[in-house]
């Protein structure tokens, strides 16, 4: 027979053992497992229980740890406007713009901020008023505004 009973001090070692790999090794799994394995150390040392009766605690509070940590850390993901910050051409779409040179052939140029950026759309002149429609690369894709 396997004895299962750690006792408080081997539950509460696994547990910052445990925590300790999240650190080195993040994805928000294991700390919830170790705070279970924490929690499971405190409350054998109040209670005392047999190694399976402690081992059925840990995984009813490690299923519970990861249900609650999942719902928190689903709340801290980044939405899709926070994630657009990377991507500069993306933060364009929608924007209404000046031409700076005409578009011919259809390319041309704008000023945006303090960038130029080539675009490519129908042939316009210079000083039309655009709007961003799309990216590819460094490339906008502009369409008239009007």
């Amino acid at each position: 027979m396997i004895n299962l009973s750690l006792g408080p001090w081997g539950w509460i070692i696994a547990g910052l053992v445990l925590v300790g790999v999240e650190v080195l090794a993040p994805g928000a799994f294991m700390l919830w497992l170790g705070v279970a394995a924490i929690a499971t150390g405190v409350i054998t040392f109040v209670v005392t229980l047999s190694g399976e009766a402690t081992a059925l605690l840990f995984a009813a509070l490690a299923i519970g740890a990861v249900a609650v940590g999942r719902h928190f850390m689903r709340d801290l993901k980044p939405k899709a406007q926070d994630r657009i910050i990377n991507d500069r051409g993306g933060a364009m779409v929608g924007r209404l713009v000046m031409l700076t040179e005409p578009i011919a052939e259809g390319r041309g140029r704008v000023r945006i901020d303090d960038t130029v950026w080539r675009v490519e759309g129908p042939d316009l002149p210079s000083g039309t008023e655009v709007k961003v429609v799309g990216v590819d690369g460094t490339l906008l894709r502009v369409a008239p505004a009007r």
